[in-house]
């Protein structure tokens, strides 16, 4: 078995070099026929006729290998004509005629073409690769007390692993055995490493820090939250955008058309319009090289995947060229508040300690009865005592989780309570007053009492993300309206849409009731996205025109979504929108300045005002500069 995966990936690695080097093979080859065709045109001059043909001859089979391959393997796959058939019936026409050159010309400049349009396609997927890069392709199984270096892909859940300091962790897990701090950065883009001890997940292509710990796989190596974006990036490869779908359903019946006027064309202007055999011939051959639609055709596929690529470099996973054209309109974006437009994470943001009482040791005693506790609350104020230096806790005896309410427990023979006013047996007007002053800020609070009367008052929030205020900012400066959909209560929602600059909210809201305010908007100012992270969200996100998740968001979130911020970073959004205004208007340009250049050579030929040389460069020509303008989208 394991033989059998080393074949595998060997084989596998051979694909990936070849894919790696085939854009530089065409372009090479192309460039070898251009040679060829000045070698045939300088022997023509000498009086070689003979040579110059096997000159011509060969920049026709060298340069244009790649396209006919191509053609020919469509056309028996489709059962369909396309325009690389066209191109090669061009070329063998323009030859039949006695236009050796202007065919290999023909072959020349559409090989080029060919290769910049592989070249594109290439850049496309250098992210991919670069993610596949990350995760290790080997792990380190434990068993029975025994190392042994396996391939990551014979991994199977509830296996252990060990990863040794400074390793990149190989499969998604959670630690058995040690403590270690993890560079995250490859997935949540924060540069701060995260501390790990037993029991916490780690994600595959992480990278370990100082620590060595063995790692419990929970999942296996296809079903990784990188494996997950690498699949995003691989389907947003292969999804066709509107526009490029109905190009690609319109180019068979335009081949089929240009030939059956080319046919026609052979015969009736020597009829119509007293036309010489060779003049209705010659003519006929131009034709069939000018109204190929393959400019046209290289309109939509290299800006889009170009514009995938340019997303991925920065953390935005399009699923498919679809839903890049559509977001480039929307006039509307939702959001979800926690976890999104939020940490999803309380933090303690304010702290109120009886004069009696030294705030460390309030927050010492605190976080030695809350570190038993697994409530968020509690984790935060732990979170916060040790972020004050508190690393060490005092002994807690008799502790008591009161469902609801909080908690209760002994240290040093006296009782100590956290939690709710509901909970406290020492009421006091004036700490109530306090706390109702940070609630009307949307804040949580926890009060704490010994046994004689409360002594501190905890205020914590789920604090709002860096750039979130950034990130509304930029969507209403392009017009955009923005809303706020959540389940929390509405003083909450509203303080923290103030917060942000959010106007509209919409709060208490269950996931079916998100779903009924994404339809209104909809039917108010659609297209319309939606953003969140939770399952929750998972029906929302589906019936907006745009779902976009957020890169922790679950599953069903990361599932459901159309485009997904890998790094978590709203102001991602108006990056996404710019980038698909900017395609649009791209592949816009594309289309009408190929279309532009058929009609105008087509009525060219039939005023007999241009030569097949001339018609070759003109249509050829604008097929590469309509895939030049679409690589402009790898930059920015």
């Amino acid at each position: 078995m394991e033989g059998y995966a080393q074949i595998f990936h060997h084989r596998l690695k051979k694909e990936r070099d070849w894919e790696k080097w085939l854009p530089h093979i065409e372009m090479a080859m192309a460039l070898i026929s251009g040679i060829l065709i000045g070698c045939g045109w300088l022997l023509d001059k000498a009086g070689m006729e003979k040579l110059s043909v096997i000159a011509f001859l060969s920049a026709f089979a060298i340069g244009g290998f790649f396209k006919a391959k191509e053609g020919i393997e469509n056309t028996i796959k489709d059962k369909d004509l396309n325009v690389e058939m066209l191109m090669v019936f061009a070329a063998i026409g323009s030859a039949i005629i006695g236009y050796w050159m202007e065919g290999a010309l023909l072959i020349f400049i559409f090989a080029v073409s060919g290769a910049l349009e592989s070249y594109t396609m290439s850049k496309s997927k250098k992210e991919l690769n670069a993610l596949m890069s990350v995760v290790p392709e080997e792990a380190t199984l434990l068993e029975n007390g025994v190392e042994r270096v396996v391939p990551v892909r014979l991994l199977r859940v509830g296996n252990v692993i060990l990863v040794k300091p400074g390793e990149r962790i190989p499969a998604d897990g959670v630690v058995k055995t040690g403590f270690t701090s993890v560079d995250e950065s490859p997935i949540t883009g924060e540069s701060i490493p995260v501390s790990k001890k037993e029991g916490d997940g780690v994600f595959a292509g992480t990278v370990n820090g100082a620590g060595a710990i063995t790692v419990e796989i929970t999942k296996p190596a296809s079903e990784t939250l990188f494996q997950r974006i690498i699949e995003l990036i691989q389907n947003a490869q292969e999804e066709k955008s509107p526009a490029q779908a109905f190009i690609e359903r319109f180019e068979g019946i335009y081949v089929k058309g240009v030939l059956a006027v080319v046919a026609v064309m052979m015969f009736l202007p020597h009829y119509l319009f007293g036309w010489s055999w060779t003049e209705t011939f010659y003519r006929s051959m131009i034709l069939l090289v000018v109204a190929s639609p393959c400019a046209l055709v290289a309109s939509i596929t290299p800006a889009t995947l170009a514009a995938i690529s340019n997303g991925a470099r920065k953390g935005i996973l399009f699923k498919g060229g679809v839903h890049l054209e559509i977001l480039g309109n929307i006039k509307t974006v939702a959001f979800d508040k926690t976890g999104t437009l939020t940490k999803g994470k309380p933090e303690l943001t304010d702290i109120i300690v009886d004069k009696d009482w030294p705030e460390e040791k309030v927050l010492e005693i605190a976080a030695s009865v809350e570190s038993r506790s697994t409530h968020p609350l509690a984790r935060s104020i732990v979170r916060f005592a040790k972020d004050k230096g508190i690393l060490s806790f005092l002994p807690v005896n008799e502790l008591e989780d009161i469902s609801g309410y909080g908690v209760q427990a002994k240290i040093n023979n006296e009782t100590w309570r956290l939690g709710k006013w509901e909970l406290m047996e020492n009421k006091n007007g004036e700490w109530l007053k306090k706390a109702e002053t940070f609630r009307s800020e949307g804040k949580s609070i926890v009060f704490m009492e010994n046994g004689e009367k409360i002594v501190a008052l905890f205020a914590l929030k789920d604090v709002v993300r860096n750039e979130a205020k950034k990130a509304i900012r930029d969507l209403h400066r392009m017009g955009i309206h923005t809303v706020m959909i959540t389940g929390d209560n509405e003083e909450t929602a509203r303080s923290i849409a103030d917060e942000i600059g959010i106007r509209q909210v919409a709060a208490k809201c269950l996931p079916h009731e998100k779903v009924n305010v994404v339809k209104k908007l909809l039917e108010t100012s659609a297209p319309a996205a939606m953003v969140g992270d939770g399952i929750n969200d998972g029906p929302a996100l589906a019936s907006a025109n745009v779902g976009i998740a957020m890169g922790e968001g679950t599953d069903v979130a990361l599932e459901t979504a159309d485009i997904v911020l890998m790094k978590n970073d709203l102001t991602k959004i108006a990056d996404a929108i710019r980038l698909s205004k900017r395609m649009n208007r791209i592949v816009k340009e594309n289309i009408f300045f190929s279309i532009a250049v058929i009609v105008l050579l087509i009525a060219s030929n039939f005023l007999q005002a241009i030569s097949l040389p001339l018609g070759v460069i003109g249509h050829e020509g604008s097929t590469i500069l309509v895939i030049l303008n679409g690589l402009r989208l790898l930059r920015g």
